[in-house]
């Protein structure tokens, strides 16, 4: 579920253009007289009516400090002041008027924040992580996780998939030197997450184990994290040092933690018309 904040405006043509051109909104549905726009899972909206509330302060925040002075620039020519660091609320932001006269906050939170993605964002951000700060993942943290991954698909929903916690630092560099540098980030992660399947429980190990690894990883990213699909995992050492039986199918080990940098560009990709064949 969700939620829709409305303000009155006499001015719904000019906001239009201010808030789809100069702050990248979209128009999440045009009812005539009322506006909403989407920025993100923000769902903000104008209706035209005799009067203007312009005493709202409409806030939207980035990924990056790089992202808020990007913005700055952009808006310079309506912006109160520039960019600084708010000591009281750990942020870096700056501020701006909309047509009608209310503020617009552009800020960065310079702490880990809680989910925010909506879906899309999720699936269009998500990046392989290979460097990470020296924060400690809370437990709380990677409990709701793992509970949310309860609800992967699985073969007649079996359920034969488990996940491995490692946060051992002889086990993280042991595996960090398994593969050369495909398996470097590990030395560089706080803990890592093992991902298998039990033969024994679901005839699809295989399958059920890389949808379970891949739904953890999504939800990691959901929620602040960094992870990085590592191949070549299904090993004999490996599960010998990891206790991890040798029936057992080991789809992937991802590093994780809170990305050093969460503003990762996106590779090239091929357009969508080639990943579709008739």
């Amino acid at each position: 579920m969700s939620g829709i904040l409305f303000l009155k405006t006499k001015n719904l043509g000019p906001l239009k253009d201010f808030y789809t051109g100069q702050l990248d909104c979209e128009i999440w549905q045009d009812q005539g007289d009322c506006v909403i726009f989407r920025h993100g899972n923000f769902l903000f909206g104008f209706c035209e009516r005799d009067e203007i509330e312009d005493k709202a302060m409409l806030t939207f925040f980035y990924e990056s400090k790089a992202e808020v002075d990007e913005m700055c620039g952009k808006l310079k020519e309506i912006s109160v002041s520039g960019p600084v660091n708010n000591e009281k609320y750990n942020i870096y932001q700056f501020f701006a008027r909309d047509p009608d006269g209310r503020t617009v906050e552009c800020q960065y939170f310079n702490d880990p924040v809680s989910c925010y993605l909506s879906g899309d964002e999720l699936l269009l951000t998500r990046r392989s992580v290979r460097k990470f700060t020296d924060q400690q993942v809370p437990r709380e943290l990677l409990n709701k996780i793992i509970d949310i991954c309860r609800y992967v698909p699985s073969s007649r929903n079996t359920q034969g998939y488990f996940y491995r916690i490692i946060d051992d630092r002889e086990a993280l560099m042991w595996l960090s030197r398994t593969r050369e540098s495909s398996t470097a980030p590990f030395a560089k992660a706080p803990m890592a997450v093992a991902i298998c399947a039990d033969p024994k429980i679901t005839g699809r190990a295989e399958q059920d184990a890389c949808i379970a690894a891949y739904h953890f990883i999504l939800t990691a990213w959901c929620f602040g994290l960094g992870t990085c699909w590592i191949g070549g995992m299904d090993r004999d050492d490996i599960k010998d040092r990891l206790g991890i039986p040798q029936t057992h199918y080991l789809a992937t080990i991802t590093p994780l933690g809170y990305p050093a940098d969460r503003n990762l560009k996106a590779p090239k990709r091929k357009p969508a018309a080639d990943f579709l064949k008739e």
